[in-house]
């Protein structure tokens, strides 16, 4: 596909080789470098919406498929397809925006327990006039599996328009960022392509996750 191998030429013109891991638990990488990955906000599949995401190798990490059929509910897949995480909207009373992050595919779950396995976190999106804090995107709640309860984990903050936000977690540490992509001597970027730089001992599928209901969010 011509417009992908333009998409891997132009991610590894600006990123410098890395070691790169990406499969572990949320929030408990073993990430032993910072890594970069390069997000388009576009597609592979014909017809379809959504995001595709590289490594500095050109290689295809993560993508999300019929991106805008299902407004409430968004699977982030490998570069096989296979479901990584699965995220459901939440509103209640028409104010607060929330969504719970699964691990795995939903639908399977269900297919083996009668009842839905719990989500892993709560993204909670502020509501301002109350928050008082304009520059906080988003609030990121552990779910506790044994109870409703739901506990402070990390804060999203910048601004997700312009692509400048840090994940802050409790001891207001960047473990992520999402970044404009600087132009160089080949081309230059737009807000649809843009870098989400994963720290170590954070999990990239659970940044890629914030990314995507970041989107929702402010898109």
């Amino acid at each position: 596909m011509k417009v992908f191998s333009w998409f891997k030429f132009v991610s590894r013109a600006v990123h410098e080789e890395q070691e790169e891991r990406i499969k572990y638990p949320l929030t408990e990488g073993r990430l032993c470098k910072s890594l970069t990955l390069t997000v388009w906000r576009k597609s592979l599949v014909i017809s379809c919406k959504g995001f595709t995401v590289i490594n500095s190798y050109g290689n295809l990490v993560y993508r999300v498929d019929n991106y805008m059929v299902h407004p409430n509910e968004v699977i982030l897949m490998d570069a096989s397809g296979n479901c990584v995480l699965s995220m459901r909207r939440s509103r209640k009373l028409g104010l607060v925006d929330s969504w719970f992050v699964y691990e795995g595919e939903m639908e399977k779950q269900s297919e083996r327990s009668k009842s839905r396995e719990s989500p892993v976190y709560c993204v909670r999106k502020p509501v301002n006039i109350l928050d008082g804090k304009a520059k906080v995107q988003a609030y990121v709640y552990r779910v506790a599996s044994d109870s409703d309860k739901r506990h402070a984990a990390f804060t999203v903050e910048g601004s997700y328009a312009h692509r400048t936000c840090k994940v802050l977690d409790e001891y207001n540490r960047a473990v992520a960022e999402i970044k404009r992509k600087e132009p160089n001597k080949h081309v230059s970027f737009g807000i649809e392509i843009f870098q989400l730089v994963v720290h170590p001992g954070f999990d990239p599928s659970f940044a890629m996750a914030l990314v995507l209901l970041l989107d929702q969010m402010f898109s």
